[in-house]
């Protein structure tokens, strides 16, 4: 199933496998979904919902369901293209975040919604770069930066904070991924490349500042 494949993905590029699967946190309901998010999140078409206990965190996915029939209809790992290229980052997106959230929470980290945004800007680049590369066989496009991090907009309504935290992890999103197209033009058949990107997944907030204003 997608979700699961792309959860795997994730894990096997950062080397971060989890015992949980996607699967079994997803929710589809959007009338479920709207009754445990935040009203400043109630239109989006996905959201990781999290209730944080003392002695647990509990976890939920919502996917907007009109998102996953239009995957399975065209299934982006088969062929990635315009028609369905913002479906599939809206589903990575929120892999993205239960993979992270999950991997951190086995280890007893925290996770800022920062840090949460700022990888899966990272993830939705570096999924779609080795899906372009490996169906086309001709390396990444540099429109696809320009698509992902400068053809961007918020949708109307969104409170200034969420506004400002999507903007900031896209805009430092952008200048870590243009530092590894540069260093790294083959991109996931480079063994550098990778080593870079796990390092990324593993620093703290201050550790990924850190690394991205060095770039």
């Amino acid at each position: 199933m997608l979700l699961s494949r792309l959860q795997h993905e994730l894990a096997a590029v950062y080397e971060a496998p989890v015992s949980y699967d996607v699967y079994d946190f997803l929710i589809t309901d959007a009338r479920l979904a709207d009754a445990l998010a935040p009203a400043a999140a109630a239109s989006n078409r996905e959201r990781l919902l999290v209730r944080d206990d003392a002695d647990d965190c509990r976890l939920s996915l919502y996917i907007d369901d009109e998102i996953l029939n239009h995957l399975d209809r065209d299934d982006p790992l088969e062929s990635l293209h315009d028609g369905n290229l913002a479906a599939f980052l809206v589903a990575l997106e929120g892999v993205s975040h239960f993979q992270y959230l999950s991997w951190n929470a086995m280890r007893d980290h925290t996770v800022t919604p920062f840090e949460l945004e700022l990888q899966a800007e990272v993830d939705k680049y570096v999924a779609a770069a080795k899906l372009i590369d490996l169906q086309r066989g001709a390396g990444v496009p540099r429109e696809l930066h320009e698509v992902l991090f400068e053809a961007v907009s918020y949708r109307p309504g969104l409170s200034r904070d969420l506004r400002d935290l999507y903007a900031e992890a896209n805009r430092y999103a952008a200048i870590f991924c243009r530092a590894l197209r540069l260093r790294h033009p083959c991109h996931h058949g480079e063994s550098g490349y990778l080593n870079a990107l796990r390092r990324f997944y593993r620093l703290s907030r201050d550790g990924k500042m850190r690394c991205i204003l060095a770039a």
